[in-house]
């Protein structure tokens, strides 16, 4: 149960991020907008995999337990992630991305997000993945 909440708060920051990356380049260039904020979030989702998977395997390696190798770790990394690129593309584009756009807007709370921060996040999660890696 609580595994669905944390979903639906994981998706829903994603969505407040998607919206304000699409807001901003909206304005810059009208058609790559959508284009763009797709390109955030999904090296926004990989950067946050990459760096969970980086501090799991690092754990398990000092808790000397061997789940996965890391050709095998990869090899699901690489397909987490063109699942990812399918499920974004479905969900960001057409009625949805119109219907989650409506809801952004009767929920802006006039915050705006400085989006040379939004893209320090994912470089932040791979500085903080390559410097785990270094431990194994």
């Amino acid at each position: 149960m609580w595994l669905f909440f944390l979903y639906q708060f994981y998706m829903e920051e994603f969505d407040s991020l998607f919206f304000t990356v699409f807001q901003y380049y909206k304005e810059k260039y009208k058609s790559k907008a959508n284009d763009l904020a797709l390109l955030y979030i999904l090296i926004l989702q990989a950067s946050v995999l990459l760096l969970l998977g980086a501090f799991f395997m690092l754990f398990f390696r000092e808790m000397h337990v061997d789940v996965l190798s890391v050709s095998k770790a990869w090899v699901l990394y690489v397909i987490i992630i063109i699942a990812l690129i399918f499920r974004n593309w479905i969900y960001y584009t057409g009625k949805k991305r119109k219907i989650l756009n409506t809801k952004q807007k009767k929920s802006n709370t006039s915050k705006s997000t400085n989006i040379f921060v939004l893209w320090l996040i994912p470089i932040a999660c791979l500085v903080l993945s390559y410097f785990l890696m270094q431990r194994f």
